[in-house]
């Protein structure tokens, strides 16, 4: 129960959060109504970074949401060109992230990280579709343990979004639903895959790490 209320956040968050709570405190010096909008600021500075406990299905024959947030595209579309994979037709699921949803990416199967590329870029609203090819992003190229499938996952910072964190490394072999980073404030995150049924619908609200993207064909 605690947990839920009292979330642990990310470390991102820390230096933000002491930000936010020394500067309300001055300014309830000064001003408590003005100090009382800080301290909802405080509080939504600390509901934001917040890094929850997230539990997986553990079965890799499906793909899980790698973030927190509203599906908004589910397309065909050819692969990153930045990871020479533009001449392969992918199925892409885009889920976008406002400010209110947790903001910690997660893998959605179980592999190998085989190429993280990442690439600087504009800012705009991370729900338009230009995103995709304008913005900051990070890429992440993650093969399969299960079947050796390449699975593509990319970090799109967004109009607030200023900062993309990675915290994984190529060759770095990770579980369904660890940690890969997060990105800090509004962004969206689009997963790349083949050869699967598609689970998730349009305006779902979909949870990293827990909810169903797409299953294997089978």
């Amino acid at each position: 129960m605690f947990n839920s209320i009292f979330p642990k956040i990310h470390k991102e968050g820390y230096k933000f959060l002491a930000i936010s709570i020394i500067t309300t405190f001055v300014i309830l010096f000064f001003s408590k109504f003005i100090g009382i909008i800080f301290i909802i600021i405080t509080v939504w500075v600390y509901y934001f970074f917040r890094d929850p406990e997230r539990y997986s299905i553990n079965d890799d024959s499906f793909l899980v949401s790698p973030a927190d947030g509203l599906i908004t595209d589910i397309s065909e579309r050819s692969g990153p060109e930045e990871l020479r994979l533009e001449n392969t037709t992918y199925t892409r699921v885009s889920v976008f992230m406002n400010v209110f949803n947790c903001h910690v990416n997660r893998v959605p199967i179980s592999g190998r990280i085989e190429e993280i590329y990442y690439k600087p870029g504009k800012f705009l609203n991370a729900s338009l579709d230009k995103a995709s090819e304008e913005n900051e992003r990070n890429y992440f190229k993650i093969k399969s343990k299960k079947d050796g499938e390449e699975i593509i996952i990319v970090q799109i910072a967004g109009l607030i979004a200023r900062r993309i964190v990675c915290e994984v490394e190529q060759g770095q072999e990770l579980n369904q639903g660890d940690r890969v980073g997060m990105i800090r404030f509004g962004s969206r995150v689009d997963i790349f895959f083949k050869n699967k049924k598609v689970l998730a619908k349009l305006g779902q609200n979909v949870v990293a790490g827990e909810s169903l993207i797409a299953s294997n064909n089978e």
